[in-house]
């Protein structure tokens, strides 16, 4: 073992790499210093004092402590007392020869009202590794993420979401459509000196239809940058919360801090409907229509000053600039009670005669969402400005019967095809017949919360099943009966024949249909 061998051993985060070059050599050349007094990057501040113990202090900040320094009198100390009676009592113990334990004992310890900082508390630049920013390539225009030939079209786009979502034809169609515009834009900048302006989507929609699930599918598909924010934690700036710009710094750190990456990512905010201005009350709405003022800079596009590494602007936490100009915004919500404000707009229409609309036509429909206008949202609590920004509204549809069951058995990643991954590993085959499914599928609908229904469904019926069948090796596989999922009757369950595991079953099943 040579000497850098041992040297990697004893300090393995300074290890030499395949270059020669350290881990802290290749941390410098991908992370910017931080100042550690006023925490600005390199970037803003300029170039950087080195201090011991990787502390780096910018040339202003050094400039400031040095001009206070010299202007500071320590409390008195140039004319204090005190410190000429420390001084004469040490110069009597050493002529009367004194021990070094007497000489420091009693008041003479130390220098009256004075302590010292020890620079070794202060390590790693006084900041965690997911609060440094990353570099900028260089002063050219960053490169986008997709160029305008790698962006699939709008129907690839949509048959990648149909793999993995059922139903909401219409919201597929229009998210896939304002994707593919988003990104055109951003890989073209500008089109015959012609500014293509920003479409934000609204997405409206019960709970469990599948808003949250549809975003996080396109960012996969896509490879961009994806933050999921909710807006019940928002607040207007100086309360206790989360600063609206924190929704901008989670999509920073998403793209690994680095600025250029994170100004063409997607920004999804859940709850957006629980920020709609409150009703009939005199106290001030900081979570309400405060919010939504906030948020309209971020909205539009403009360079905001975020946090990195943290929800809310403080002294301690780095800030970096990040352009929204380019991020596509996702807005969903549940919005209760607004199919009841669409019912009242649509009843004023009704008229009396022949032929005429009932005022209990609306009553009985299901998709009354679909009918939604922008003067019904300003009628739930939601600022025409805010509104305004988002130009795309679409809406979500109820699950019926038939699409519980469908959500059941044809995604990519089913919950059916879950739980039969699981009892694969067992050697057990698990089937579930049309009518248990239909059953499943009427439970869910009476517990009226959409998808997120099923699974609380099948992990009640499926407990003692995965709880059994480890205890016994001859089970080869498990049939799920409409009667065992109503309660009323048992699952069906056949033995392993000869003793064979349910991998040479599979194998003999295919020998016989060859005919061997």
């Amino acid at each position: 073992m040579d000497d850098r061998d041992e040297r990697d051993q004893k300090d393995p985060e300074n290890s030499l790499n395949h270059t020669g070059e350290t881990k802290e050599t290749e941390e410098k050349k991908e992370y910017e210093d931080v100042c550690f007094i006023c925490r600005r990057p390199e970037s803003k501040a300029g170039k950087m004092f080195h201090l011991p113990n990787r502390i780096c202090i910018c040339d202003d900040c050094m400039h400031k402590t040095m001009d206070a320094v010299s202007q500071y009198d320590y409390q008195g100390m140039l004319n204090n007392p005190a410190l000429y009676r420390m001084l004469n009592s040490r110069f009597d113990s050493r002529e009367k020869g004194d021990s070094p334990e007497e000489k420091d004992s009693g008041e003479n310890k130390g220098f009256p009202n004075i302590s010292f900082i020890n620079l070794a508390d202060l390590t790693n630049d006084g900041i965690p590794k997911k609060q440094k920013i990353r570099k900028k390539t260089g002063e050219q225009k960053a490169k986008p993420l997709l160029d305008l030939k790698s962006i699939p079209a709008p129907h690839k786009i949509k048959e990648q979401l149909d793999q993995y979502v059922i139903g909401q034809e219409y919201a597929k169609k229009v998210i896939s459509v304002a994707v593919y515009n988003h990104y055109k834009r951003v890989a073209t900048g500008t089109m015959d000196e012609i500014e293509i302006e920003k479409s934000n989507i609204l997405m409206i929609g019960p709970t469990g239809c599948g808003k949250t699930y549809l975003v996080k599918t396109l960012a996969r598909l896509l490879d961009v940058p994806l933050a999921i924010a909710d807006a019940t934690s928002l607040t207007e700036a100086g309360y206790i919360g989360d600063d609206i710009e924190s929704v901008v710094s989670k999509l920073l750190a998403a793209a690994d801090n680095d600025v250029e990456k994170a100004e063409q990512g997607i920004i999804f905010i859940d709850e957006i409907d629980k920020i709609a201005k409150k009703k009939n009350t005199t106290s001030r709405d900081v979570s309400g229509e405060s919010v939504q003022q906030g948020m309209l800079k971020l909205l539009e596009g403009a360079e905001v000053e975020v946090p990195v590494g943290a929800n809310s602007k403080n002294a301690m936490v780095p800030l970096a600039t990040v352009n929204t100009r380019n991020i596509l915004f996702i807005c969903g919500g549940a919005f209760p009670d607004l199919e009841e404000i669409i019912r009242q707009r649509l009843r004023k229409q009704t008229s009396i005669g022949f032929n005429a609309e009932l005022r209990d036509k609306w009553d009985k429909e299901k998709n009354i969402l679909s009918k939604v206008t922008v003067e019904d949202l300003r009628n739930f609590g939601m600022i025409p400005e805010f509104i305004g920004r988002l130009p795309v509204i679409c809406t979500l549809e109820g699950l019926n019967r038939d699409m519980m069951v469908r959500i059941l058995k044809e995604p990519r990643n089913a919950i059916l095809k879950q739980y039969q991954k699981l009892l694969e590993l067992d050697e057990v085959k698990l089937d579930f017949e049309d009518g248990a499914l239909e059953a499943i599928a009427e439970k869910a609908m009476k517990k009226d919360t959409g998808a997120r229904a099923l699974r609380s469904i099948i992990e009640e019926f499926m407990l003692d099943i995965m709880y059994e069948i480890p205890k016994d090796d001859n089970i080869g596989r498990v049939t799920i009966t409409r009667a065992y999922v109503e309660g009323t009757g048992g699952p069906v369950i056949d033995i392993r024949s000869n003793g064979y595991a349910l991998g040479d079953m599979e194998k003999l099943n295919a020998i016989e249909k060859k005919g061997i």
